[in-house]
């Protein structure tokens, strides 16, 4: 992995943390990123990356919601752990509001997150609802 690769691995870590932690306290996900314990270590790119992933979640988070909604119809997201959520959220965020960035590559890296964050079919959930809605992303955007 190159180091970019590995700032925005770490990047999406602190995305998640933070993103975490605000559904847990109700605070703002921009104020909480740089309340985290690896805040300070981390690198400005690695930082950098972080913040503008929680920035552009909240920019298309109507558009993220709807498109997760369409493709886990038989699932009440309430159902969804929580963790498993923040982590579609961000993926479902990648491949809709960051286009310099491979499909492939973000659905890996949240299937990534998922396996160090949630259980081991946490993986498999992931990688189906974001293919799904990289496809239902990629029908919208060229019919535009």
């Amino acid at each position: 992995m190159n180091a970019r690769a590995g700032e925005r691995r770490l990047g999406r870590e602190l995305a998640l943390q933070t993103l975490y932690l605000a559904e847990q306290t109700g605070d703002d996900p921009g104020k909480a990123l740089p309340r985290l314990p690896g805040w300070s270590l981390a690198s400005r790119n690695t930082r950098r990356f972080a913040e503008t992933l929680i920035d552009r979640l909240r920019q298309h988070e109507e558009t993220v919601n709807s498109h997760i909604n369409a493709v886990v119809r038989h699932w009440d997201r309430d159902r969804v752990a929580r963790i498993d959520d923040c982590i579609l959220r961000l993926g479902a965020c990648e491949l809709i509001a960051f286009l310099d960035i491979p499909t492939a590559v973000s659905i890996n890296e949240a299937i990534e997150l998922a396996k160090k964050y949630s259980t081991e079919q946490s993986g498999g959930f992931v990688n189906g609802v974001l293919d799904a809605v990289a496809a239902k992303h990629l029908v919208e955007t060229d019919q535009t």
